[in-house]
């Protein structure tokens, strides 16, 4: 084996244990995780040998994992997502409140006291 396709074998390698902490990461929650994840495989990539291609057998490993990560991925935005409509709405609740009236009219009642908060020694 030449020392150039042992350096992209080594690479693919590490490409891989990165795609499986990155899932790790995913699956745990730690979305602190994924951007120094994010640089290592940038990083990795851009010190890819470019003149020895690879074949896409060796790629498929890689391409399965980077498949499941991007779903996990696409989940976790769709939590945070909901998460912050969520939180949107109760803020919304907070300051205002729907009401209907005897003719089935709907009324906004604005709250127009501010909320403090008081600290006691």
């Amino acid at each position: 084996m030449t020392e150039q396709r042992l350096a992209i074998a080594q690479t693919l390698l590490a490409l891989e244990s990165i795609l499986d902490r990155e899932r790790a990461a995913l699956l745990d929650g730690d979305l602190a995780a994924l951007a120094p994840l994010m640089e290592e495989k940038a990083a990795l990539l851009d010190d890819m040998p470019e003149s020895d291609p690879v074949t896409p057998e060796t790629l498929q490993p890689l391409q399965v994992k980077l498949h499941r990560n991007q779903e996990l991925f696409d989940h976790a935005l769709a939590g945070i997502r909901i998460v912050a409509g969520r939180l949107d709405a109760m803020r919304e609740v907070r300051k205002s409140m729907n009401i209907y009236d005897a003719h089935g009219k709907r009324e906004t009642i604005e709250d127009t006291e501010k909320s403090t908060l008081e600290k006691r020694a």
